[in-house]
């Protein structure tokens, strides 16, 4: 018999704990033509805001040794157009769909929210808390500001909240804690790390920005020491993400205690990738003799 890999992830029912990460997949139905969709456990969309955003300046992406940098500044078309076109097409596909929220504050947020919750066919919200607020700091720093958003973001929603979090915290189990207690549904960990680079050639930065945030294969390890350490100090799941390229990857995340995992930069580099991460995971429970996905998560924390 083939392993189990459905998951219950924050009362929502996945196929497999494989998802897209935000940011790395577009609204998440442009591929529908490359890879077969409804085989993954579920679309994160492209953060939406409020209002549209144009995102910054190019150059905003540029590739590092064994990752790569953006700032791509949250470009996307704002909530209302995302309801009318993308969302409806991500209804069609017939995968579980949790659309990615920011804003620069807690109100953006709610107003967000309140019209995502009005749509049929999203299975839950990721607040993304990374990103910069109107002082530019960055929200999950705030831990008072963390929980103003998660309490007034879940007293409006009507579908599980997951907080999407920095890793750049002294302390990411207490970051992650302090999304539990205010009422979060999940957490995801972690987002890009910020990170700089210069061409040698020009002597300037290679984005706009100066700096932006890094992720790709050369962060996987610190983003696992997140979600090791908050596994053992939370309740609620959590999102494995940062430098998931191949099914041993995503084995290791669920390992140090994620219940599902983002895959995002490798599928830019190959969309298919994301069902080849699918059928590893499945391969290796099964040369293993494991039964079902649910029986390794944690696995490294009972050891």
């Amino acid at each position: 018999m083939k392993p189990d890999l459905s998951i219950d992830f924050a009362g929502i029912k996945l196929k497999n704990p494989i998802l897209t990460a935000s940011g790395t997949f577009g609204y998440g139905y442009e591929l529908a033509d490359l890879i077969p969709l409804q085989k993954l456990g579920a679309i994160v969309t492209k953060t939406i805001t409020f209002e549209p955003r144009e995102g910054n300046l190019q150059p905003r992406i540029a590739e590092v040794e064994s990752g790569m940098l953006n700032t791509v500044g949250l470009q996307n078309i704002g909530v209302k157009a995302f309801v009318e076109e993308p969302l409806e097409k991500l209804n069609k596909i017939g995968v579980p769909v949790i659309v990615s929220v920011a804003g620069a504050v807690t109100k953006e947020y709610v107003e967000t929210v309140r019209i995502l919750n009005g749509q049929n066919g999203i299975s839950a919200i990721e607040l993304n808390l990374s990103c910069p607020n109107l002082r530019k700091k960055i929200i999950c720093h705030d831990l008072c500001l963390l929980r103003e958003i998660v309490r007034e973001v879940k007293s409006v929603s009507k579908v599980p909240v997951i907080a999407k979090l920095s890793p750049l915290a002294t302390d990411i189990a207490e970051v992650a804690l302090s999304a539990q207690n205010a009422g979060a549904d999940g957490v995801t960990l972690a987002n890009t790390y910020p990170a700089m680079a210069i061409d040698v050639k020009t002597f300037k930065p290679k984005l706009s920005t100066l700096k932006g945030g890094i992720s790709g294969s050369c962060i996987k390890p610190i983003s696992v020491r997140c979600v090791y350490d908050a596994y053992q100090s939370i309740k609620v799941p959590i999102i494995g993400c940062g430098g998931i390229t191949t099914s041993e990857d995503a084995i290791e995340f669920l390992l140090a205690g994620a219940r599902a995992v983002s895959v995002g930069s490798s599928s830019l580099v190959s969309p298919r990738n994301l069902v080849k991460v699918i059928y590893g995971v499945e391969n290796i429970l099964e040369e293993k003799g494991i039964k079902s996905v649910k029986d390794v998560i944690g696995f490294v924390n009972k050891v």
